[in-house]
């Protein structure tokens, strides 16, 4: 497993913001001979009674629209223009929901818990079986941080989610509860979970296994790149992502 910063969405602050609207970033991805994912499959994974509590609940039919639609948007097709030789990037499906209450969570869960927790789902088939297009995305119920490399989720220098990998061969993303400065956009908790998404989503498709599309000047990813670039796009707030065609952030080819 090979987890770095760029794997992460950091915090915005308002200095972040100012900074982006003021001048285009200057990135350019370049291919790093690893794997695509070419037709994803997402899997959402919500781990914890909490959200079976209605609050909770009520969100994870919204994050299936989100999913249902953004898979099939304009921003997958912005992805396409990093497609190479056998891994052509086209849209992708969503899988559905699964709600899973075991492993018992605590007040917080490292990465490495996160990891154990995948391959026993796939194991006692919780979850789909891996392959090389399946991508889990596991949301954390409120108040449960999210620690990656020591760092924490909403900590100052931390992050909002992140990406990573289990062997090269089981991928995943990781949406803490977010609800803090710098995490927040839109106007709550599930606006706030859809920009993350959308990062980590178009980062997982290009850099699944942290050696594939990336900046490297600024070691950046795709969505690293625009993260101050919140925008909607069919009602849902997402953020920008880095075309070199246009060299610019973007959200349709």
């Amino acid at each position: 497993m090979d987890s770095t910063p760029r794997n992460i969405v950091p915090l915005v602050t308002p200095q972040d913001t100012a900074a982006f609207a003021a001048a285009a970033p200057a990135a350019h991805l370049s291919y790093h001979g690893g794997p695509l994912l070419s037709n994803v499959q997402v899997q959402a994974v919500f781990w914890g009674a909490a959200w079976q509590q209605p609050a909770q609940a009520a969100l994870i039919p919204r994050l299936g629209e989100f999913f249902t639609f953004i898979l099939q948007s304009s921003l997958m097709d912005v992805l396409a223009q990093y497609s190479v030789a056998g891994q052509s990037i086209s849209q992708g499906q969503y899988l559905g929901p699964v709600t899973v209450t075991t492993p018992p969570l605590g007040n917080s869960v490292s990465d490495p818990q996160i990891q154990q927790a995948l391959q026993q789902w796939v194991r006692d088939g919780s979850i789909i079986q891996p392959n090389p297009n399946a991508l889990y995305f596991v949301y954390l119920p409120p108040d449960v941080v999210s620690i990656l490399d020591g760092d924490s989720s909403c900590a100052a220098g931390g992050f909002c989610g992140y990406h990573n990998h289990v062997a090269g061969s089981i991928f995943y993303a990781v949406e803490p509860f977010i609800t803090c400065d710098g995490c927040n956009f839109g106007s709550g908790i599930f606006d706030s979970l859809t920009k993350v998404s959308s990062h980590e989503l178009c980062e997982a498709i290009t850099d699944p296994a942290s050696n594939a599309w990336f900046d490297d000047a600024s070691q950046n990813e795709i969505g690293d790149i625009c993260n101050s670039g919140v925008t909607t796009l069919g009602g849902f707030v997402i953020q920008s992502e880095w075309s070199n065609d246009q060299n610019a952030c973007v959200i349709r080819p």
